[in-house]
């Protein structure tokens, strides 16, 4: 069953879910998870320790919205527009994710947080 989360970014806050997949379960298990991130285009990604290796989701392709775990950065990536591999306005990763989780609602809307210090992604209680 999926979980719900909340990604906070300062003053922005929107809803999201993480899968119920091995990996996402490795994550839910780290939250909540607070974090300076770096950018990348539109994507956000920070750290997260959880040393996993790619699995059955491991795809290129992801979508606004997608959130990616990405094993050779140990990171989470939150997708929201596109990235520098991009060539139109879909989000192309550095290399494979497993997809763990997406966003509800405008991702786009995360365009406002790229001033914001740190992240925070908690489980909806």
């Amino acid at each position: 069953m999926p979980l719900p989360v909340t990604i906070i970014f300062n003053d922005i806050s929107v809803k999201g879910e993480l899968f119920d997949s091995p990996c996402s379960q490795a994550i839910a298990g780290r939250l909540p998870i607070e974090s300076v991130f770096e950018q990348w285009g539109d994507e956000f990604y920070f750290p997260v320790n959880a040393n996993l290796s790619l699995d059955e989701s491991a795809t290129t392709n992801v979508n606004t919205g997608d959130i990616g775990y990405w094993p050779p950065g140990d990171a989470l990536c939150i997708f929201f527009g596109p990235t520098p591999m991009s060539t139109g306005p879909k989000p192309v990763p550095a290399g494979k994710v497993n997809l763990i989780g997406r966003i509800f609602g405008d991702a786009s809307e995360l365009k406002n947080a790229k001033s914001a210090a740190v992240i925070r992604i908690a489980a909806v209680e």
